[in-house]
């Protein structure tokens, strides 16, 4: 789902909404992860009961259900790209498709899954399709690519990995949502720092960077020199150190790692030279953050890590204000993104899996992408507003709109956001699909809020984090090898 016009609360995932880069989950930086705990302590945490090798006899090819209507949980079209695409799939489809709009409740599917009366479509974010599958509540999708001629390969390979489990597809991914550095160029200037300083390729430079953009009027925040978007961006952070929070085959939390340990505890000081999280976090939720008063264009940022949807909302809402943009760095001195996004899923018991199929092969094409791109650049254009291009999950549908919707020299400081953008997203990793993916995230978000919220040091936390982390992989590994 997308909506360049939708406001909705500030969070990377959440609010990727509003520029048409993908769905979200609501995590507030101090909450922590209500919606993964909900996918821990429903009754279905050992399966929703499906029998072994359920979908196998599913003929993802069968014509539409005779008067059916195909019912969607997750999605909406609240903008021209979620438009464009659905018209087109419904009428290929032939067939009324019915939309339940609004981010995906994982309790509300789990809960309607285990009594038997699930939606046939479900939207979901990517990270979540390894616990459904292992829970068995969605079906393996290898047979619906198949006969519904869904190029896998077209698919950019971090967001398609996320979606495979136990070596089988249960998820067709859609978008990507990627970190570029976005900066107030005046900030800088005055400061006689560059993009470089606030990159994130040297932590020393970032942490002085951020004292010298630092401002106070009357004892509180006037400017925040920088901020390192924790809890969110702690994976970020970690992999420019090269370390990942959980192993290539998802069985092992690596959350005391000591390059993770040290990535939190220099992202946690750019904070301390401020005040402490707390008086940023309060600042930062004072700004128009959606509007022309954003905190770019009120000099009130210096810079921070984003997701690059962001930058159609800066485009949009403040397209003079002083702005810089380049890709993220860690101190490994190579440019990192830690990817998000959505991915369409069938669920078991769906009365019409073939429909279903077909819609989200239809969503998902590369001629649905590049249609729904060229109504997105006429909108912009009509606007007289810059089409920086859309991340699609399909890396044939991004270059084709690369190369022939977005301006080949686009005016600055667009030129540089489109370049970090499509940078960004050739250097991306995600975390690997597996069953207790709630409950990890849950993990070591409640670790880095204690450490924000002053109750724990770094070490201390991950230490915590590792140990609950664990647990829960364990449990959940345990049950899902049992049924194999």
């Amino acid at each position: 789902m997308s909506a360049s016009r939708q406001r909705p609360a500030h969070s990377p995932r959440s609010a990727g909404r509003a520029a048409g880069h993908g769905p979200g989950r609501a995590v507030g930086p101090v909450a922590t992860g209500v919606l993964f705990v909900l996918l821990g302590s429903t009754g279905c945490a050992t399966g929703i009961g499906a029998e072994d090798g359920a979908g196998s006899d599913v003929d993802f090819g069968a014509s539409p259900s005779p008067g059916g209507t195909l019912q969607v949980m997750g999605f909406g079209t609240g903008d021209e790209i979620g438009e464009v695409r659905h018209e087109r799939a419904t009428e290929a489809l032939g067939t009324d498709v019915t939309l339940s709009e609004g981010a995906l409740d994982p309790q509300a599917f789990l809960s309607a899954a285990a009594a038997g009366n699930p939606p046939d479509l479900i939207y979901a974010e990517r990270d979540q399709i390894g616990t459904f599958a292992s829970r068995g509540a969605i079906l393996p999708l290898s047979a619906c690519a198949e006969e519904q001629g869904i190029d896998t390969d077209a698919f950019v390979d971090p967001a398609l990995a996320e979606v495979t489990f136990g070596d089988e597809l249960y998820g067709i991914p859609e978008f990507n949502m990627v970190q570029i550095t976005m900066a107030n160029a005046d900030l800088l200037a005055d400061a006689d720092l560059t993009l470089a300083d606030v990159d994130g390729s040297d932590p020393d430079a970032v942490l002085d960077a951020t004292e010298a953009m630092t401002r106070r009027e009357g004892g509180k925040l006037s400017v925040i020199g920088v901020d390192s978007k924790l809890p969110e961006f702690l994976p970020l952070w970690a992999k420019g150190r090269g370390a990942d929070l959980l192993s290539e085959d998802g069985r092992t939390a690596q959350l005391d790692d000591p390059a993770v340990v040290e990535a939190l505890e220099d992202a946690v000081a750019v904070y301390a030279a401020q005040g402490g999280f707390p008086q940023v976090k309060t600042f930062r939720d004072s700004a128009d953050f959606f509007g022309a008063g954003n905190q770019f264009a009120t000099g009130q940022l210096g810079a921070m890590a984003m997701e690059q949807w962001y930058v159609n909302v800066l485009n949009e809402s403040s397209p003079d204000a002083p702005l810089a943009f380049g890709p993220v760095k860690g101190p490994d001195g190579e440019v990192h993104a830690f990817a998000t996004g959505s991915a369409w899923a069938i669920p078991v018991g769906a009365e019409d899996p073939a429909a279903a199929c077909a819609y989200a092969a239809r969503m998902t094409e590369t001629e649905a992408w590049t249609e729904a791109a060229q109504a997105r650049a006429d909108a912009r254009a009509a606007d007289g507003l810059v089409f920086t291009g859309v991340l699609t999950g399909n890396e044939e549908a991004d270059q084709q709109i690369r190369d022939t919707l977005v301006p080949a020299d686009p005016p600055a400081p667009w030129d540089d956001a489109v370049d970090a953008m499509y940078e960004a997203n050739d250097h991306t990793f995600t975390l690997p699909a597996n069953p207790a993916g709630a409950e990890f995230e849950t993990a070591w978000q409640d670790g880095v809020n204690r450490v924000l919220n002053g109750q724990q040091a770094p070490a201390e936390a991950l230490a915590q984090a590792q140990e609950e982390a664990q647990s829960a992989l364990d449990e959940a590994w345990a049950t899902w090898d049992e049924k194999q």
